[in-house]
């Protein structure tokens, strides 16, 4: 369990490695499930297009969907985008960073998965065998005579092996349209790379102050959330932990105290210091009413991104009350030590 334990607990701390190390093995199940596949032509005029073109189109958009279930910054991002604005302000550049930084994980599988579709030209084979031009590989007399559904049902019979007689025919036609289905890959393989490449290297190019903004403060909302979840889950231990302490010492106070009268008092002494601490955990709420009050100001009005420290609060609180003081009694105490005191020596004569 302790491995388990610091698993997680790297898992959390480093989410944007772990979420690369997720979308790679989502692009490598892509491949892997694409390969395992059997691809099963129906070889029907009516039925061909369809089931080529929904192969390379419907298992992206599920792995794009599935990409944005495993990434628990969706959840972060609607969050902030739909909480009202409060005491803290919404900036539309943070969402729009953390929306592009899902989006871009997201694509990883499909792109994988059309990529393999393509080079492999089954898909596009089952999909565009009806509209092959016979002409072009010399074989015309073949379909001389057919009417043109006879001619649809011929043609789309070409990626079927077993219903397909002319196997030098199918061997020509499905070589052209693999070509060009591998070549419409190699295109896509290189569309997304160049764009990768526009990408990184034109980012450079505006103002690089305002992207580590927008960075800064979308890791600071996701480390927000976490330690809020964190403490809030500590503080429902410590105070179910007190709430069933109080339990049972209103119910049978006698038997705990005669408890206490054997036992050792290093025991009494670890107990009255967990009770502390539980108690320090409950950071003075103390019931529903008031943790449903925190829970909802939360929601609606978090606190303001303006830290402040007490100490210096403290002194100009000190230093406000010392002019104001000073007004009134013609002199600054609470800066009297920076002026310099002069000594003067009087004497006086009994003449």
């Amino acid at each position: 369990m302790d491995k388990f334990r610091m698993m997680f607990q790297f898992l959390q701390s480093n989410q944007e490695s772990f979420m690369n190390g997720i979308c790679g093995i989502m692009a490598l199940a892509s491949a892997q499930m694409y390969s395992a596949f059997e691809f099963s032509c129906p070889c029907m005029p009516e039925y061909n297009y369809t089931y080529g073109i929904g192969l390379l189109l419907i298992p992206p958009i599920w792995f794009f969907l599935l990409g944005f279930v495993l990434n628990n910054n969706v959840s972060v991002l609607a969050e902030e985008w739909k909480r009202p604005t409060g005491k803290r302000i919404k900036d539309p550049t943070i969402l729009r960073y953390m929306f592009c930084s899902i989006t871009q994980r997201s694509f990883i599988a499909p792109a994988v998965w059309v990529s393999v579709t393509l080079m492999d030209g089954k898909s596009f084979l089952c999909a565009f065998s009806i509209s092959l031009d016979i002409d072009r590989f010399g074989n015309s007399s073949v379909i001389q005579g057919m009417s043109e559904t006879e001619k649809l049902k011929f043609l789309a019979r070409i990626p079927c092996k077993d219903l397909f007689e002319d196997k030098e025919l199918r061997e020509a036609a499905s070589r052209y349209i693999k070509c060009i289905s591998q070549a419409c890959g190699w295109m896509v393989l290189l569309m997304m790379t160049f764009t990768a490449f526009l990408i990184r290297a034109i980012r450079p190019c505006f103002t690089q102050a305002a992207f580590l903004k927008t960075k800064y403060w979308s890791h600071y909302i996701d480390i927000e959330r976490k330690m809020f979840d964190e403490t809030c889950k500590e503080h429902a231990k410590s105070f179910a932990k007190v709430c069933i302490q109080q339990y049972f010492e209103n119910i049978s106070g006698e038997m705990r105290g005669l408890h206490r009268h054997h036992s050792k008092h290093d025991s009494d002494n670890e107990d009255e210091d967990t009770w502390k601490s539980d108690e320090e955990k409950l950071l003075g709420i103390r019931a529903q009413d008031d943790m449903n009050k925190v829970l909802w100001n939360w929601h609606t009005c978090k606190p303001p991104l303006a830290l402040r420290k007490e100490h210096e609060d403290g002194e100009k609180e000190g230093g406000m009350n010392g002019n104001i003081n000073g007004e009134i009694n013609g002199f600054v105490k609470s800066h009297s030590h920076d002026v310099e005191k002069k000594e003067w020596a009087v004497y006086y004569s009994k003449v």
